[in-house]
This record gives structure tokens, sequence and C-alpha cells, in this order.
């Protein structure tokens, strides 16, 4: 399996322009913890990370470097730190050096990268700069959760699986962050929790209505906040 039968076609994307604060809500509403930045052409630029986010908090609690040691530090370095920790906007708090893979990266080259540099997703671009899609480790999983598959089929699986994400990620009423989405030979396999019934039935009726799917079988159960429970027990 390769880079473009796994990944993501439907990336979330934010323009170099845009508030800090506006890809915080972005990152938090999507529920990913990292967000390419792409200019106009869609040639990434960057990419924007729960930790830059992070680290900015982190500042804020950082005593300043006393005088001895200012005369060591490394300015320009200092520079970047600063504009990355105080940017109003996500061109200056981006990581601009980012491990990319082409269209055709097999899925053993994308594991290796993840591992090696503690990455949870990796973007897909093309020859010219343009961002194709991202593969995160939930999709390298996909790869791994039916050992022994080969072929046309696992390709056709992996390929419903992202668009039945896709289409649930346009639905203001799906459980997207809680389900976890599973495809076996046009079988769709639902796991995790739903926050109502209404919304179970429609993800269902959603997934049933999506060329290729040969049935659903719902496993998800329905979801019971923390402050259900009592203090020092359980419901």
């Amino acid at each position: 399996m390769i880079a473009g039968d796994l990944m993501t076609r439907d990336v979330v994307a934010v323009p170099p322009d845009m508030a800090v604060a506006t890809v915080a809500r972005v990152l938090a509403e999507a529920g990913i913890s990292a967000v390419p930045v792409t200019d106009e052409a869609n040639r990434l630029l960057g990419v924007v990370a729960e930790l830059d986010l992070i680290r900015r908090l982190a500042e804020r609690d950082k005593a300043p470097p006393g005088w001895l040691a200012s005369l060591f530090a490394d300015e320009r370095a200092l520079a970047e730190r600063y504009a990355r920790t105080h940017g109003l906007r996500a061109r200056d708090v981006m990581t601009r050096e980012v491990t990319t893979v082409p269209e055709d990266a097999t899925a053993d080259h994308l594991a290796r990268l993840m591992e090696e540099r503690n990455v949870r997703s990796v973007p897909v671009v093309g020859a010219d700069g343009t961002l194709r899609g991202i593969v995160s480790r939930a999709d390298l999983l996909l790869a791994l959760l039916t050992p022994g598959r080969h072929g046309a089929t696992a390709v056709d699986d992996a390929r419903l699986r992202r668009s039945i994400t896709e289409a649930l990620r346009r639905q203001p009423w799906a459980d997207v962050h809680y389900l976890t989405v599973e495809v076996e030979n046009g079988i769709v396999r639902l796991h995790g929790f739903h926050t109502s019934p209404e919304a179970q039935r429609a993800v269902r009726v959603l997934i049933e209505g999506i060329e290729g799917v040969r049935s659903v079988e719902d496993d998800s159960r329905p979801w019971r906040p923390t402050y259900a429970y009592g203090i020092g027990g359980t419901l």
C-alpha cells in the first residue's frame, strides 16, 4: 500500500495570515494535532502543531536569561524562538522544516518516518510542492488491522474507509472524535461511542449510502460524560 491509497485527501489547512487564536480553534474543533499551512496555490509552507502552541504558554513561565548567560547566547536562535512564541499569525509560529512524502511512498517508509521523527502525521505533496493529502498514524494502522490482505481488496477498503471518514467529517452531527471506522471486504465496523441515538442512526444511514459499502456493523456505545459518575465511585 502506498501513501496515495492511505492518505486523507479532504485536508484541513490554514493560510499563513490566519491568527494564532483561530488556528488553535481549528485544531480543537477538528480534533487534530497539527494543521498544514498552505499558500493560495495550495503549496505547503509549514505545519502548526499543538506543541507549537503549547510552547507559547511555556514561554510565559520561563525566566529571562541572566546577564552572564546572555553573553554566550545564540542571538539568531533567540530571535527565532521569540518570533515563534510571540507571533500572532500562523506563518510566525509554524514549523517550516516539514517531513513530507510523495504519493508513491510505501506504508513501510511512512511507518519508519513516523517512528524515527516522532510525528503523528505526514503530509503528502506533489512534485510541484502542492499538498495532496495527509497520512496519519490511524491511516497507517489500516494496513496492519487485517494482516494477510493484499492487492486490490486492501486498496479498495482503504479508499472506502477514507471516503467514509471524509463524509463524516463534513457533518456537524457526526461523532467523528469518538468513533473508529474499520473496513474489511466492504463491511464497515464502528467502534467507540455515540452521543445520541439520533446521531448513531444518521451515521449508519450516511455510511450505508456510500458506494461500495456492503453492510454496517455498529458496536458503538452511548457516551456518558465523566460528570455522570460519583466522586470516588462509579454509577
